[in-house]
């Protein structure tokens, strides 16, 4: 199908992009890989009448590190993060979920930072912030503001920014190699239907677990970390705590799986995740 008619920006900095969602409020959508808006657009179900492209920005792509954290540009696609040395090194969660995004096509031109402002509910880059606990950076007319992980995934689609701000860059963690992502995939898309990302800390004897593709908006598994904290992480502790997997969360039901498949997928992969994170290095 062909998308309604718009009128197309092409800003060349940050401040141009802000002050132009400025100007055109609600009217406007912001594009970044489009792989999310354009399908949307062409079957009409988004007829936004402005387009603001951050293509032509420069140097949004970025992956570098800071003396506290790595900072990754909102524009570094999903393959740059994937073949990124310096996060296989320092942050591997990342480039071991990179890999399971889409298909090639969809890693090449899709972006970090469209899909986090998108917040689809069965995105994989939110399970993975949320267990990383990241911070967030967003730009708009009163300037730079961070946001934690935890707070900015506000429902389906909805995130903490304002409808006059970008997102503009993630910074993530350290970390050893005891991390890993499992999800089960809608077999046409690639979107998780269950996707957990597990951080393991086996000094402390601490977890993180981000889940997505389970409920509206991805969350933090608070149950099945209080379960192991302080806890020698062998198979019976993990299976009992990843029991607690969708505990206080209401799941979806759609044609891809029911409620209670959702469920038992995200407990089978909070034990995977769990299992596989605590065999790795350290």
């Amino acid at each position: 199908m062909i998308p309604a008619s718009f009128e197309y920006f092409q800003p060349r900095t940050l401040d141009e992009a802000v002050g132009l969602l400025g100007r055109h409020g609600e009217d406007a959508k912001v594009l970044a890989g489009g792989h999310s808006l354009i399908p949307a657009m062409k079957l009409r179900l988004a007829q936004p009448k402005t387009i603001i492209d951050l293509g032509r920005i420069t140097g949004l792509n970025y992956i570098r590190e800071t003396d506290r954290h790595i900072a990754i540009g909102a524009m570094a696609t999903h393959y740059e993060i994937e073949s990124s040395a310096l996060l296989a090194d320092r942050c591997p969660l990342l480039t071991e979920l990179a890999p399971q995004i889409g298909d090639v096509q969809v890693r090449n031109r899709g972006t970090v930072g469209g899909s986090l402002a998108h917040a689809d509910p069965a995105a994989d880059w939110p399970a993975a912030m949320l267990a990383l606990e990241a911070e967030i950076d967003l730009v708009g007319p009163d300037g730079r503001r961070t946001v934690q992980a935890a707070e900015f995934f506000v429902e389906m689609m909805q995130t903490a920014a304002k409808p006059n701000e970008l997102l503009c860059e993630i910074r993530v963690p350290r970390t050893g190699k005891t991390v890993a992502y499992v999800k089960f995939a809608q077999k046409a898309s690639g979107f998780a239907i269950a996707g957990v990302a597990a951080c393991v800390e086996k000094s402390g004897k601490t977890v993180k677990v981000g889940v997505t593709g389970v409920s509206a908006k991805p969350y933090r598994a608070l149950a099945v970390e209080s379960a192991l904290r302080g806890k020698a992480l062998d198979a019976e502790a993990v299976a009992t705590a990843s029991g607690k997997a969708a505990e206080g969360v209401e799941p979806l039901s759609d044609i891809h799986a029911s409620a209670e498949f959702r469920i038992h997928l995200a407990q089978v992969n909070s034990r995977r995740a769990l299992q596989l994170a605590a065999s790795r290095g350290s």
